[in-house]
């Protein structure tokens, strides 16, 4: 079984990174299928939303967060067939 650690490590370059998939680095120790799966059940299991909760949570009580500037980022893709 993979290392769990270093699954995260592997799946956390590739997210924030931008790398491919396929691209992702031997040196991280895990397989490119190993990493995506394990990204696709953390996915399914809701893990992202909850680790983003605990670490803005933790960053809050800490007064670690300045709100004064904020990015928001959107797409718009037109409707197929006047669809709404």
């Amino acid at each position: 079984m993979a290392d769990p650690r270093a699954v995260f490590t592997a799946i956390v370059f590739v997210l924030t990174s931008g790398c491919a998939w396929r691209h992702l680095p031997p040196s991280f120790g895990v397989t490119v299928p190993t990493a995506h799966r394990w990204f696709s059940t953390w996915t399914e299991a809701g893990l992202w939303g909850r680790l983003q909760r605990a670490v803005l949570d933790e960053l809050g009580a800490r007064g670690m967060i300045d709100w004064s500037r904020a990015v928001l980022d959107g797409a718009a893709v037109r409707a197929k067939k006047g669809a709404l």
